[in-house]
């Protein structure tokens, strides 16, 4: 688990090759990367403008709205500013949000790779690889097709695609530091203070509308679909792959691009059958992130000395509390469980895909074992998925998990057949646990409660009339008689 939710960590340290310039930059405000994503400098008579080492808005969408005294953008950057500032939309600024994401991705991928629409061809070759894909998955799973249609998206389609999960996902966590923004100060000051409070508010949710778009920015030139946190990022029943992601994922792996495709799209196929035909998971995936929530604790004192010492004309003195630990989460029983239920559960979901895409990839393509590797490898070296989702809700996965819940599932298809092992996803509570996954025998072998019976019965019985009190016909009188 981080120990800093959101990504909020210690401000950079300074340069320890002696420049005095970059330290007189940092100072007043330039070379601020994603540590300090609002980048301002300071306000008119609080320390000029600052902007990043490539130039203004370089690294930073912030600096590039107050990099420059050009007077015909000045009005408009101040304009700008009392609209954050105005923001009462929620805990989070989602406009800044998709508006940062989107500036992120049309700046390229690190490597170098330029998003851009996806044209007939590239439509028609993901349509055909999630066709043929669904066509191979029939053998190695019970679960029936759940993608209803093939899309292939740019990257700012996968942006706008996304943004409703992420908001699930990020709201709980973000609204419980908000009303603890409005908490620290005594109930008969708050009334005097409301202006204050909502100003901090607004701040806070651009700050982490700040932090998430540039976060989803980041990872939307990395994904190669929909589901690759082992979520369900996009919309039900939609099977979505990135094309020019997926070229860059398969360039230097000596592995033709048509099976590097299909590959992805068995496993973006085998993503939409379990999340349509196991209509709880995603409500438990999605609940144990609310817990989590309710489990954030905010360092009131620190919180305190801030409001009380808060100078509008320098809003980069929230973002540097923030960045100081302001808020953690809790050490407590309820939080390990609510994260620990997380994390098995998507160690689940990917270990089964692994072990049914694996099945159904093995005996037709020669790049099987290859390409199941490299996508191992990348979620074992700490991938953009999973920094990602540790910056956003503070949870790391563990790797080791995964290649452990893959092995339990191969062991559950050898010991009772594909349908045996697809039947554990009908109730949560027949799924292996956390100490399952490090006795993988045990379970396999253990006696299973088969809750699909149990379900038929409680539901007949639901069904059938009380023949009893038909018999006995109404007692009117059953409740004077008790009392």
């Amino acid at each position: 688990m981080s120990d800093t939710p959101f990504g909020f960590g210690l401000p950079p340290e300074e340069p320890d090759d002696g420049d005095e310039g970059k330290k007189k930059d940092q100072q007043s405000g330039g070379g601020q990367g994603p540590a300090n994503p609002f980048g301002f400098g300071g306000l008119p008579g609080a320390g000029g403008f600052g902007g990043g080492p490539g130039g203004p808005g370089a690294d930073n969408p912030f600096a590039a709205m107050f990099g420059s005294l050009n007077p015909n953008d000045l009005g408009a950057a101040f304009q700008q500013l009392g609209q954050m500032l105005s923001y009462e939309g929620g805990p989070v600024n989602w406009d800044m949000a998709k508006q940062i994401a989107r500036q992120t991705v049309s700046q390229g991928s690190p490597d170098g790779t330029k998003d851009s629409s996806v044209g007939p061809a590239e439509r028609r070759a993901v349509e055909e690889a999630v066709r043929l894909a669904d066509l191979w998955l029939d053998d190695a799973t019970s679960l029936p097709s759940g993608a209803g249609s093939a899309v292939a998206w740019s990257r700012a389609e996968w942006v706008e695609a996304t943004l409703p999960a992420w908001k699930e996902l990020v709201d709980p966590v973000a609204e419980r530091v908000g009303t603890a923004m409005g908490d620290v100060l005594p109930e008969e000051m708050q009334a005097m203070a409301g202006p204050l409070i909502g100003m901090m508010r607004s701040m806070g949710g651009a700050m982490f509308g700040t932090q998430i778009g540039q976060a989803v920015g980041v990872l939307a030139g990395e994904v190669v679909g929909s589901s690759d946190i082992g979520l369900p990022l996009g919309p039900a029943g939609k099977a979505a792959l990135l094309p020019v992601n997926i070229e860059t994922f398969g360039k230097d792996l000596s592995v033709p691009q048509e099976e590097v495709r299909l590959y992805l799209a068995l496993r973006e196929a085998a993503h939409q059958r379990l999340f349509a035909h196991v209509p709880w998971l995603r409500s438990h995936l999605f609940g144990a992130v609310d817990g989590y929530a309710r489990g954030i604790k905010v360092d009131t004192a620190k919180l305190e000395d801030v409001v009380g010492q808060f100078d509008p004309q320098n809003p980069e003195q929230l973002q540097e509390a923030l960045q100081q630990g302001m808020f953690q989460p809790e050490d407590t029983p309820e939080q390990k469980a609510a994260l620990a239920r997380l994390e098995t559960a998507l160690a689940l979901v990917e270990g089964w895909v692994d072990a049914v895409v694996h099945a159904a990839a093995k005996p037709r393509l020669g790049s099987a074992d290859a390409l199941r590797e490299t996508l191992r490898r990348r979620r074992a070296s700490g991938g953009p998925a999973e920094q990602t989702f540790a910056t956003l809700i503070g949870l790391e996965l563990r790797p080791r998990r995964l290649r452990d819940a893959s092995r339990l599932w191969a062991s559950l298809t050898d010991a009772r057949g594909v349908d045996g092992r697809d039947a554990l996803w009908h109730h949560p509570d027949m799924l292996p646990t956390a100490t399952d996954l490090d006795d993988p025998d045990g379970f396999v072998h253990r006696e299973q409660i088969d809750f699909s019976e149990l379900d038929k019965m409680l539901g007949e019985a639901a069904d059938k009339p009380d023949l009893r009190k038909k018999d006995e016909g109404p007692d009117e009188n059953k409740g004077d008689d008790a009392g």
